[in-house]
């Protein structure tokens, strides 16, 4: 029996050398960067994928390609609107041609021959009516087909004067305004294919792609996902007895234990941990009932020369 229990304070003790050797203390933390979510705006279908996962990529260059046709047949149409537009108005500009000038007057002269003959008919009309020659419905007809011929010449006399004078502002106006309209739906066209090609918005390093040649792709899903590789900052956590001995500004060193470099950062951001649940980086063994800061710190120079890789281990020096 007291064999037994020798044995089992030995083991006691075994298990909890082991853990205080496996604790994880303030002075550890992690390597962290800004995070990157990369979608398209537009619905098609992948057609190429030039990159993959773990690699490094500059800003500017092409992730991948978005098939989608309806583009090609939308910018035809917005191609021959605008073109149909500018014909609208170079004709309101310059006016109506000598064909049609020619023609507006042949149609004036042959008005005012109706309307002479008419003139004349009335006369003799209203000759024979006071001599009781005629009804006074022959008479009454032949008073309205002058007044018909004297508006059909009046109103080819003012078309005459608009279109010798030249084209009225109001019509200027609408002309530029359809094709101004036009060009805006080429712009937006282009602008749409233009999109078609996933662009890096930054030097980043791809961490892992959602999507493969040939699959379906919806407006704002996520193809993807990275890391910004000249944005490194290292994330501690402290308990609440330990965050005194810290503030925002202070300059610490950070120490990486396997490669021995160092690095010279800054606390810039000092925030509590709102749920024991989103300890993540350090001590998972502090006291439930002790509240959890984070600390962020970022390199105060140039670090391009170090290797940091993500959720690595990093120490506080």
């Amino acid at each position: 029996m007291y064999k037994s229990i020798i044995i089992g304070s030995f083991a006691t003790l075994f298990l909890i050398g082991c853990n205080r050797d496996k604790e994880i203390t303030d002075l550890r933390g992690k390597v962290k960067f800004e995070t990157l979510a990369i979608s398209s705006k537009l619905a098609g279908r992948i057609a190429e994928v030039y990159v993959t996962e773990g690699q490094k990529v500059k800003q500017g260059d092409t992730l991948a390609l978005i098939d989608v046709p309806e583009i090609d047949a939308k910018l035809f149409q917005a191609e021959g609107a605008v073109l149909a537009a500018q014909g609208q108005l170079n004709m309101a500009y310059n006016g109506a041609t000598k064909e049609q000038l020619q023609q507006i007057a042949s149609q004036v002269e042959a008005s005012k021959a109706q309307l002479q003959f008419a003139e004349e008919s009335l006369k003799r009309i209203t000759a024979m009516y006071k001599d009781s020659l005629v009804p006074t419905q022959t008479f009454e007809e032949t008073q309205m087909k002058v007044a018909m011929a004297k508006a059909q010449f009046h109103a080819l006399e003012a078309k005459q004067a608009e279109v010798t004078v030249g084209t009225r502002e109001e019509l200027l106006a609408q002309a530029k305004g359809q094709l101004e309209r036009a060009q805006g739906a080429k712009k937006e066209v282009l602008i749409a294919e233009d999109e078609r090609y996933i662009i890096a918005p930054t030097d980043m390093s791809i961490e892992t792609i959602t999507l493969k040649p040939g699959e379906l792709a919806s407006p704002g899903y996520t193809l993807f996902n990275g890391y910004q590789t000249n944005t490194v900052y290292f994330r501690f956590t402290v308990s609440e007895s330990k965050i005194y001995d810290y503030k925002i500004g202070q300059s610490l060193t950070v120490l990486n234990p396997y490669t021995k470099e160092e690095s010279t950062s800054k606390i810039v951001a000092i925030k509590q941990l709102p749920r024991y649940a989103d300890i993540t980086s350090t001590s998972p063994l502090y006291k439930l009932d002790e509240a959890i800061y984070e600390l962020k710190l970022v390199p105060e120079q140039n670090a391009e020369g170090q290797r940091f890789l993500i959720n690595a281990t990093v120490l506080l020096k």
